[in-house]
């Protein structure tokens, strides 16, 4: 008896139909997969008949063949599991396989019967949204992200016996209803704030600017002066994701099985810190059947770099394109994918191998040509791709033990929410040429102050007699190249936009040029 069940594939961040049909004939008793399987699919039938005994049905004593169609695309995990399961129960009489139609059917099975999570429910509720049938069955965990999308109506199940009497009587499981903004509510605030910084006041007025205007940036300075603390409370000063945003990045981290999701939201914004031993596959993704890295799952978020010099540079190599795009492409011989990467990097770095360079009381070992040596694992090209430069000197004594309430995130946040503000308005309000920088983004233009190209550097950073004065003496004296000059109008706009100021003035002019520390050293 031949029994057809509907369920749904993942190929990167991407859903896709997939139709299991189940045959079972007379012949020896044996599972046959077709399809292009993978290995857990394959395995599945062992789960899949100890499922079937285990919740009280009948195991049949025949041939059995599963077909995953389409056939051409290879397929992974195993999601496939319950789809299979009942599958055979309606190709061996145990179920209508006509009630087996109006649902997709996605579910891990256990031994004992019991559903586990799978990856992707959130793209696969908006492959669902999208298709002529509406309906979806889901495990339990794994119902709450596919709920978000309304045009899904999703039934959590907790059981292969549950799932066979609710097919039985639909009505008995009402489909999930997903309150968005009590979800937000309740996960869209951080653990940690700037108020429990103590000093380094250059240091925090460098990351409100790199926020304001999305610039990247470059914390140098010795170990133990802050540079991580610092780096991890800068989503609490980035502007609330939009609810555009937050589906998108929930989308990312939904295939990835990230914890993050275990709300149904992702309401915060990611912040990423990779060991630097990760390969260049895992930072910006990739694998036979590619996956996203760490830089989309650092999308709309942080993508922090500690130890920068230590990671690979054929890593750090791989980072220039979707610095520039926004996105990184993954192209496969059946076709390329397109996984989102428009994040904020942060790096933090040694300013010597030993660390204490600059250090009074702990004088540097390092010779000049060590220094150099450690710095120049740090590509040029890369390095072309951050605005602002900070070095982060050691903590001193008063400044830990002092009482003085520090400024907390919310305050720093609403000064850099008014300079999005200017600059939304800036960029919106005249269409400007070339591409979209962010993949996904709508028209052409671009979003904030990192993202102007140097025609648009000259259009918006227009300085006076006195400001050109003083960049040319800066460009000359502290040996500046050519690349750091646009850095300096960007991170300027930025500065100018956080005081209100429609021009650039020379105070402004002034704070920019002191965040290019790398340049005056010994990158060249």
């Amino acid at each position: 008896m031949l029994a057809k069940s509907l369920c749904f594939g993942l190929f990167g961040i991407e859903a896709y139909p997939v139709e299991i049909e189940v045959d079972v004939s007379s012949g020896l008793p044996a599972v046959t997969l077709v399809g292009l399987a993978d290995t857990a699919i394959r395995e599945s039938k062992e789960r899949v008949k100890s499922a079937i005994k285990n919740s009280g049905f009948n195991w049949p004593g025949e041939r059995i063949t599963v077909s995953l169609a389409p056939s051409d695309i290879k397929k992974e995990g195993p999601a496939f599991d319950l789809a299979i399961a009942l599958g055979i129960l309606a190709a061996s009489g145990q179920l209508d396989s006509q009630k087996l139609m109006e649902y997709y059917i996605l579910g891990e099975l256990s031994l004992n019967g019991s559903l586990r999570p799978i990856q992707g429910g959130l793209p696969i509720a908006i492959a669902l949204s999208k298709s002529r049938l509406k309906n979806i069955i889901l495990p339990q965990q794994s119902a709450r992200e596919a709920a978000i999308v309304p045009e899904a109506r999703v039934f959590p199940l907790r059981t292969l016996k549950e799932t066979v009497e609710f097919l039985h009587n639909p009505a008995a499981i009402p489909p999930l209803v997903s309150d968005i903004d009590r979800l937000f509510l309740e996960n869209g605030h951080y653990a940690v704030d700037f108020s429990e910084v103590k000093g380094q006041y250059l240091a925090k007025r460098a990351l409100e600017v790199a926020v304001s205007g999305r610039h990247n940036i470059a914390i140098i300075g010795p170990p133990g002066s802050g540079k991580t603390m610092l780096a991890k409370r800068i989503p609490t000063i980035m502007p609330d994701l939009s609810l555009e945003e937050i589906l998108e990045v929930t989308k990312v981290h939904s295939v990835t099985g990230s914890c993050l999701i275990k709300s149904g939201l992702v309401c915060v914004r990611p912040f990423r810190n990779p060991h630097h031993s990760i390969s260049d596959i895992a930072l910006v993704g990739g694998g036979s059947i590619p996956k996203p890295g760490e830089i989309s799952l650092a999308h709309q978020g942080v993508l922090f770099l500690d130890e920068l010099p230590e990671f690979h540079r054929n890593a750090l190599e791989a980072l220039r394109q979707p610095l520039e795009d926004g996105c990184i492409s993954i192209s496969r011989i059946n076709r390329s994918l397109t996984f989102p990467a428009a994040f904020m990097l942060v790096c933090a770095l040694n300013p010597c191998p030993c660390g204490t360079q600059g250090q009074h009381k702990h004088p540097c070992r390092c010779s000049t040509t060590q220094i150099a040596r450690y710095r120049s694992k740090i590509s040029g090209p890369l390095l072309d791709r951050i605005d602002i430069h900070i070095e982060v000197p050691a903590a001193r004594y008063q400044e830990l033990t002092s009482t003085l309430p520090a400024e907390s995130s919310a305050q720093i946040k609403e000064r850099v929410e008014k300079a999005h503000a200017i600059q939304k308005e800036r960029f919106s309000a005249k269409m400007l040429g070339g591409p979209a920088t962010i993949c996904g983004g709508k028209g052409e233009g671009i979003m904030c102050n990192a993202q102007m190209s140097h025609k648009q550097v000259r259009k918006f950073c227009e300085l006076g007699k006195e400001e050109s004065g003083l960049l040319k003496m800066a460009m000359a004296e502290l040996n500046f190249s050519a690349r750091a000059y646009d850095k300096i109008l960007k991170v300027s706009r930025t500065i100018a936009d956080l005081a209100g100021c429609e021009n650039i003035k020379t105070e402004h002019l002034s704070e920019a040029i002191q965040y290019r520390s790398l340049d005056r050293d010994f990158f060249v």
